[in-house]
């Protein structure tokens, strides 16, 4: 659309562009950019664009990503779609993956494929986006959310964790990591991880909670205290917490989990490790510990997900 954001725009290609097979590099999607009408569009910067494709190229996609445009004119204002993008959404085929980046979520919502569902935008615009949707259940403190065929994320680089996601969980945990090297970004923020950090970074006087972090991630296997945490920075166990959430955006507990279920799923999906001995190596103790983390956070059991990346794997 008019007014579309060019780093937001560019997120996809860049992402989803750099998702190559490891036997042959081969691209693993195959991207294109369309709009209501092909030609020139305007974008918020001092610059146009000029797009090949229309509204036809959505009836052959099988994930559509929406990003943000300072320019929605009677979807922001009235949360309606304008007859043109009516059309563009009618489109696209039943049980196409639907995507949006940052406001793009607006026009999900009123396209109707957010009613009832779970789903964030940027924080700025979190309030309005719930006043002018109340059907919609709004997150406004996370990066992303993945409601399965509907994905939402919030502002700006949070697309770049929600591409990221879908990367993994279309092609694994070893291609995304690729993609993450390529693009210099982290290879994985967590979606429930908060929005906005009022301190993302440490004030230069204080001390930062990375190298327990880094400590830790070197002893996933082993037991992990908050004291055994704070400890490695010279802390008290209180200001080591404060001080990990204002960092980090989560709980020093809830981040070790996260991570621990990051090192299961790399496992699941590059070994034959057992079950059992990955839920060691990976800190959950016992298989049946793994079992209910993953399927809290991944909502299949380790068996169905190593299923996903290696089908004659073993359990």
């Amino acid at each position: 659309m008019d007014g579309v954001i060019p780093f937001e725009l560019g997120i996809p290609l860049r992402i989803f562009g750099s998702a190559v097979s490891a036997e042959n590099g081969a691209p693993l999607y195959e991207i294109a950019t369309c709009s209501v009408e092909p030609g020139v569009v305007q974008t918020d910067a001092d610059f146009p664009i000029v797009v090949q494709y229309g509204v036809e190229a959505l009836a052959q996609a099988d994930t559509v990503v929406v990003p943000a445009s300072h320019e929605l004119g009677a979807v922001y204002t009235e949360g309606v779609l304008t007859a043109p993008l009516r059309a563009a959404f009618a489109a696209i085929r039943p049980g196409t993956r639907v995507v949006s980046i940052c406001t793009g979520s607006y026009l999900l919502a009123a396209a109707g494929l957010l009613d009832g569902r779970p789903a964030t935008t940027h924080w700025t615009s979190a309030d309005h986006f719930q006043r002018l949707f109340p059907q919609v259940r709004v997150d406004p403190d996370v990066l992303y959310v993945d409601d399965g065929d509907v994905l939402t994320s919030a502002g700006v680089a949070s697309g770049i964790d929600l591409c990221l996601h879908i990367v993994r969980r279309d092609c694994g945990t070893a291609v995304a990591n690729s993609v993450s090297r390529r693009t210099v970004v982290p290879p994985h923020r967590e979606g429930g991880q908060a929005q906005y950090i009022r301190r993302p970074l440490p004030e230069p006087q204080l001390a930062s909670t990375e190298r327990a972090r880094s400590w830790a991630l070197d002893r996933l296997d082993q037991p992990l205290t908050l004291r055994e945490l704070a400890e490695r920075e010279s802390m008290s166990v209180r200001t080591f917490t404060r001080r990990f959430r204002e960092e980090v955006g989560m709980s020093a507990g809830r981040w070790l989990i996260q991570q621990r279920v990051e090192l299961a799923r790399q496992l699941l999906e590059s070994t034959d490790l057992s079950v059992d001995l990955i839920a060691r190596k990976a800190g959950f103790g016992t298989g049946a510990s793994m079992r209910q983390h993953l399927q809290v956070t991944l909502g299949v059991s380790p068996t169905a997900y190593r299923r996903t990346f290696q089908p004659s794997g073993r359990a």
